[in-house]
């Protein structure tokens, strides 16, 4: 674990972005990047045309370590450059941006109220090649959907467990059991999983922490728990289907929590945009987020 590194997480002013958008999400963050699907034909194509836009936002003046404590990678990314060098090594030493990895393969259906990781082959050489490349942590997203006990306990068993082997392959897991921000029972699943982390994080040893990535809590100020636990490097906040202004008004009323937020940081940005009009759109969005964070 890069002590630096771990410090400006725990310490530093900012937030992290969520660039890791994958397969599944990329058609829509390009459409509302303003390229549509007609633009594109097949993978190969698409995910050129997402990498152009992750490339413009990290390497726009606006994006920097002085407000942008880190940025998750989607895996493409991690093999890939920005303004010809590594993705990674590019975010730490140029930006001193932290870098992160999404390592999980998606959802499974759902069951129990809660859609599961699926399967992620080839595990352990991912995390030794992340680690080799200069990645920090990994983020590994679930999804709760209802209140039910025993599906919510399957999640947090399940990402712990692979929390453990991040661990234990010297990286820093980003556990992230999202809560549906359309759940009916959305407050009630929250007390549920704050009962659960908290029961969990007291097996995890403080010098080895972890971080937390939770959906915005229906009661402000409800995750301070487990900002405060020692086992917690860091907890940070999805935008979860929040609009922007939304998201940064309920983030700056949890004390201790920060962004990582993906759509929310892209909504206003535009391939149509100039640079010059990017460049400015980027710095306000930055802006707004980190006094959102630091609030």
């Amino acid at each position: 674990m890069n002590q630096e590194q771990k410090d400006r997480i725990a310490s530093g002013q900012g937030f992290v972005a969520a660039l890791d958008q994958s397969g599944g999400s990329t058609p829509k963050a390009l459409k509302l990047y303003g390229i549509d699907e007609s633009a594109y034909s097949g993978d190969a194509e698409m995910f050129a045309l997402v990498h152009q836009m992750r490339t413009r936002i990290v390497t726009s003046p606006a994006f920097s370590g002085e407000r942008v404590l880190g940025a998750i990678l989607f895996e493409r990314t991690l093999d890939d450059s920005f303004a010809g060098q590594e993705a990674a090594h590019y975010l730490w030493q140029t930006k001193r941006v932290v870098p992160f990895l999404k390592i999980d393969k998606g959802l499974e259906d759902e069951a129990e109220g809660v859609q599961r990781l699926k399967p992620i082959p080839g595990l352990a050489e991912l995390l030794a090649r992340a680690k080799a490349k200069g990645v920090f942590g990994t983020k590994e997203r679930s999804v709760i959907k209802a209140n039910n006990p025993a599906g919510i306990a399957s999640v947090l068993d399940q990402q712990f467990e692979l929390g453990q082997q991040v661990l234990d392959a010297g990286l820093v897991p980003i556990i992230e059991p999202e809560v549906d921000i359309k759940a009916a029972d959305k407050e009630a699943i929250e007390v549920e999983l704050k009962k659960g982390l908290l029961a969990r994080l007291d097996k995890i040893d403080p010098a080895t922490p972890v971080i937390l990535k939770l959906t915005l809590p229906s009661v402000d100020g409800y995750f301070q728990e487990l900002v405060d636990h020692p086992s917690v490097l860091k907890v940070v906040a999805l935008s979860g289907g929040y609009s922007r202004d939304d998201a940064n008004a309920r983030l700056a009323r949890n004390p201790g929590v920060i962004a990582s937020f993906s759509r929310a940081l892209t909504e206003s940005l535009s391939a149509q945009q100039s640079d010059e009009e990017f460049d400015r759109e980027l710095d306000a969005t930055i802006e707004s987020i980190y006094r959102a964070s630091i609030a």
